[in-house]
């Protein structure tokens, strides 16, 4: 699969990624200022979250729950995760283990954590509003 968008066409690509994959673990490989927080927004959106959704840059995960409280997604951003300890110690593989879908950024900070089903997406910057999205 490979994608090529803009912000106009973001819940566009938002649906046609969450019908793509079977998977519910997708890790977003791209370079500062490629739109992986506003894709991951699209993605949250999509699936019904009603909660603001921003970045956890700070948080280091982010949940998102459906209209009756439930989770139905979280988002990580590890690029301030240190080690893949931290990850670790705050239980990371417990959030691998749920239903609700894991939407990862700066996932090569924890390479050799990364479930077995986790759908790699490298996200190009290919002009000032385009973005190309492809399965690594």
């Amino acid at each position: 699969m490979e994608l090529i968008y803009t912000e106009k066409e973001l819940q566009k690509t938002a649906n046609a990624i969450l019908a793509e994959f079977s998977t519910n673990i997708f890790a977003f490989y791209a370079p500062m200022g490629a739109g992986k927080t506003t894709l991951i927004k699209a993605l949250v959106k999509e699936l019904g979250a009603v909660d603001e959704v921003s970045s956890p840059t700070f948080g280091l995960v982010n949940e998102y729950a459906d209209g009756e409280g439930n989770p139905i997604a979280y988002h990580f951003d590890f690029y301030r995760l240190k080690d893949e300890m931290e990850a670790l110690d705050f239980g990371l593989e417990d959030y691998f283990n749920t239903n609700a879908y894991i939407f990862m950024e700066w996932p090569e900070k924890i390479l050799s954590l990364l479930p077995d089903n986790v759908l790699a997406l490298k996200i190009e910057i290919l002009d000032t509003i385009t973005r190309k999205i492809s399965v690594v």
